[in-house]
């Protein structure tokens, strides 16, 4: 796979651009934090999260990898999440794993954790499955 030159910055100010906390109902808010990724041909995705008082809201995450599916594309080359108030976020496990089960490929995306702070997926989830080794030592 070859890897596409990725502009954190940009893709910041991509997820900050949706991240609008917005009250839906009185057991709903959304938008509190804002993804976006750039897929493997240079597209870039966003999505916002949605909080509810039962649980069965999403995260920003699975919102712009929503978007990319919906466009047809798997690979994701970089991804960020941030808060309304310009705090970056790593994912979280459920969204670590999505992004590894959408493609085998993601194993190797880049995630910005933290301002200035990029690690690859395999760095934040070391132990995906029993076939892929572990990156110990790496």
């Amino acid at each position: 796979m070859t890897e596409i030159e990725i502009d954190f910055r940009a893709l910041t100010v991509a997820a900050g651009a949706v991240a609008d906390e917005m009250p839906c109902s009185e057991d709903c808010k959304a938008g509190g934090v804002g993804s976006a990724l750039v897929s493997h041909t240079g597209a870039v995705y966003t999505g916002l999260c949605i909080d509810t008082s039962s649980s069965l809201g999403f995260c920003a995450e699975h919102a712009a990898i929503a978007d990319m599916l919906k466009h047809r594309e798997t690979r994701i080359a970089g991804i960020v999440a941030v808060s309304c108030h310009g705090t970056i976020f790593p994912p979280c496990g459920r969204c670590r794993e999505l992004i590894r089960q959408v493609d085998p490929a993601n194993w190797h995306t880049r995630v910005l954790v933290a301002e200035g702070v990029v690690l690859p997926l395999c760095e934040l989830l070391p132990y995906g499955k029993a076939s892929e080794p572990p990156q110990l030592g790496a």
